[in-house]
C-alpha cells in the first residue's frame, strides 16, 4: 500500500478509500470538529492518539473496514463519531480456512543503484557486517565460566583488536531436552557457529550434556578450522585458562580481518516488530515494506517472519506467491501454526496484546494487516522452517512465533546479518545480531533516546522518499559498522523455540 500523505495540522487518517474507520493521530477530545475528505466528524468520545473512529454509521454485525480490508464487525449499531475499539468490535476469524492459489501480484520496482556497504567477505564467500567474536555453550550449565574466560579476555585486551563485539550466547538448553525441542537447539547454536557476523567462534561444552559436542561437530559440516574451536571443560585441568588460551589464537587468526566493499544484493535482513501500536501500520511498517522492496530490487533479501501475526492476512501473502508450489508452502506455514495453537488449547486469534490494545489495534486482523505491511509489495520466494538459512535472494517467510527474542533469533539463524524492528511502545532488547529499533511515532523516539535508532515518526509530517532515503543511508551505515542502540547498551541475546513437536 501506498503511504498516504499526511499533513501536519492533520487530525485523522484515512489510510484506504474503502476504509469506513480513520485513526487519530493525536488525543483527540470529545466533541471536537474534524474534517476528513468531505465529511464533518464530531467525536462522541475523546479518541486515543492511534485509535480508530468510525466514519459513518454502522449497524451490528458490520464489518469494520481498515487498510481496505475488513478487520472485524461491530457487537452493536454505532455511529460516525464513535470510538471504534475493543469494547465494540470483535474478530471475524475463527478455525483453519480452505485457501485457493489467486495470484495477485503488484509489485513496485526500484531503479538499480551502483551501492555498496562496508563488510567482511568470509572465506566460505558469505559476507558478515560485524566481525564479532562468539562464544556458545553447548548447554547452559557452562554459562558462568564463559562469563570468566570473557571478562580475562576484556582485561587484557579492553579494544577487543579486530573485534567488534564480544558476546556469550547465553542460553538455559542443551541438556535433559528430547525431540524437537534437543533439535531446536542444536541447530539454532550451529546456526550462530556458521553466522556471517562471527568472526571467530569457541564453542565451549561441559561434556556430559545431551548436546555433545562430538555430535554438535558432526553436524556442523565443513567449518574453517582456525576459526571455530571447541573447549570441553571436563576434558582439561583448567577450562578457564584453557579457554583464555583458545580466545588468544582465534584474535591472533582475526587480527588482519578487514571491512571492504559490498554490493547491496549482499545484504540480508529480518523484518520484526513489536510493541506495536496505532502508528505501527502507517509509519514504521510501511517504511520496512518500502526499504523491502528497494532492497529486493538491488538484488537483497529481506524475511518476514511472525507467523500467528500473519493470522488474518495470510492470503494477501499468499496471492504473493512467486508459483503455485510457493503458494502450497504459506498454506503448510499458516495451517501448522494454527495447529500448534489448537494442539495446546490456546485460541488462534487472540493475539493482540495489552500493549498493543492500549495502542490502538483492536483486533488480529487489524495487527496482522498492519504487520505484513513490512513485506512491501514484492513476490514471496520462499518459506523457511526454523532454524533454516536463505536459499534465494528476495523476499522469504520464516517460520516462528511472535515472541520478539525467539522471532529475532530465527531470523538471525536464517543468515540475516541485521534486524530492523518496529515498535509504537518501546523495547531495549537485541538479538546477537545488529538489531536496529524504528519509533513508529516521534514521542517514543523522543522518550526513549537510548533504545531506538530511527524515528519514523517523521513520515507524518514528511514524505515516504524523503524518509526512505534517510532510512537507507541509515541502514548502509550500520551496515558499515556504525553502532545500533542495542550495541551501545551491550544487549545481545538469544532464544530458542521450545516445543516438543514438530511445526
Amino acid at each position: 500500500m501506498a503511504n498516504p500523505t499526511i499533513t501536519k495540522k492533520a487530525d485523522l487518517l484515512k489510510l484506504n478509500p474503502r476504509d469506513n474507520v480513520a485513526v487519530a493521530l493525536h488525543p483527540i477530545a470529545k466533541g471536537t470538529e474534524l474534517h476528513i475528505d468531505d465529511l464533518v466528524i464530531i467525536p462522541n468520545q475523546d479518541i486515543p492518539q492511534g485509535h480508530k473512529i468510525a466514519l459513518e454509521s454502522l449497524p451490528e454485525n458490520a464489518d469494520v473496514i481498515k487498510y481496505g480490508y475488513p478487520i472485524g464487525h461491530v457487537t452493536t449499531d454505532v455511529a460516525a463519531g464513535d470510538w471504534i475499539h475493543t469494547q465494540n468490535v470483535k474478530t471475524n476469524l475463527s478455525g483453519e480456512l480452505d485457501y485457493t492459489y489467486e495470484p495477485n501480484l503488484h509489485e513496485i520496482k526500484y531503479p538499480k543503484q551502483d551501492l555498496t556497504f562496508q563488510g567482511y567477505r568470509r572465506a566460505n564467500g558469505k559476507v558478515g557486517i560485524r566481525n564479532d567474536l562468539l562464544i556458545v555453550p553447548t548447554v547452559g550449565c557452562i554459562n558462568g565460566m564463559a562469563e570468566i574466560i570473557v571478562q580475562q579476555f576484556k582485561q587484557k585486551h579492553p579494544d577487543l583488536g579486530p573485534f567488534d563485539n564480544v558476546t556469550i550466547l547465553k542460553h538455559p538448553y542443551g541438556c535433559s531436552q528430547l525431540g524437537q525441542d534437543h533439535k531446536n537447539t542444536r541447530q539454532v547454536l550451529i546456526d550462530a557457529v556458521q553466522h556471517p557476523n562471527a568472526g571467530a567462534v569457541m564453542v565451549f561444552g561441559l561434556g556430559c550434556e545431551n548436546n555433545t559436542i562430538k555430535e554438535f561437530r558432526a553436524k556442523l559440516g565443513d567449518y574453517d578450522e582456525s576459526r571455530i574451536k571447541f573447549l570441553v571443560a571436563q576434558e582439561v585441568a583448567d577450562e578457564i585458562e584453557t579457554g583464555e588460551a583458545i580466545l588468544e589464537e582465534l584474535l591472533a587468526v582475526a587480527k588482519d580481518d578487514k571491512r571492504e566493499a559490498i554490493p547491496l544484493s549482499e545484504l540480508k535482513v529480518g523484518l520484526k516488530c513489536g510493541g506495536s501500536d496505532g502508528f505501527s501500520g502507517i509509519t514504521a511498517n510501511p517504511l520496512l515494506g518500502a526499504f523491502s522492496d528497494f532492497l529486493v530490487s538491488q538484488g537483497g533479501s529481506t524475511v518476514l517472519t511472525e507467523v500467528p501475526e500473519m493470522f488474518g492476512a495470510e492470503q494477501v501473502l499468499m496471492a504473493r506467491a512467486k508459483d503455485e508450489a510457493t503458494f502450497e508452502k504459506i498454506v503448510h506455514l499458516i495451517n501448522d501454526f494454527k495447529e500448534y495453537f489448537l494442539s495446546y488449547g490456546e485460541p488462534v486469534y487472540e493475539n493482540p496484546s495489552p500493549g498493543n490494545k492500549d495502542g490502538g489495534i483492536t483486533t488480529l486482523e487489524d495487527k496482522s494487516l498492519g504487520c505484513t505491511q513490512k513485506s512491501g509489495t514484492s513476490a514471496v520466494v520462499d518459506v523457511l522452517h526454523y532454524g533454516e538459512k536463505l536459499r534465494e535472494p528476495g523476499l522469504s517467510l520464516l517460520e516462528g512465533p511472535g515472541n520478539d527474542l525467539v522471532a529475532a533469533t530465527a531470523l538471525a539463524s536464517a543468515d540475516c546479518q541485521l534486524v530492523l524492528f518496529t515498535t509504537g511502545r518501546g523495547t531495549p532488547f537485541g538479538a546477537y545480531v545488529p538489531t536496529m529499533k524504528v519509533a513508529t511515532n516521534s514521542q517514543i523516539f523522543e522518550k526513549k533516546p537510548h533504545w531506538m535508532d530511527f524515528n519514523a515518526g517523521r513520515l507524518l509530517d514528511e514524505a515516504m522518499d524523503v524518509v526512505l532515503d534517510d532510512f537507507i543511508a541509515h541502514i548502509i551505515a550500520v551496515a558499515s559498522g556504525a553502532e545500533t542502540r542495542n550495541e551501545a547498551n551491550d544487549v545481545r541475546e538469544i532464544a530458542i523455540f521450545k516445543n516438543g513437536v514438530t511445526l
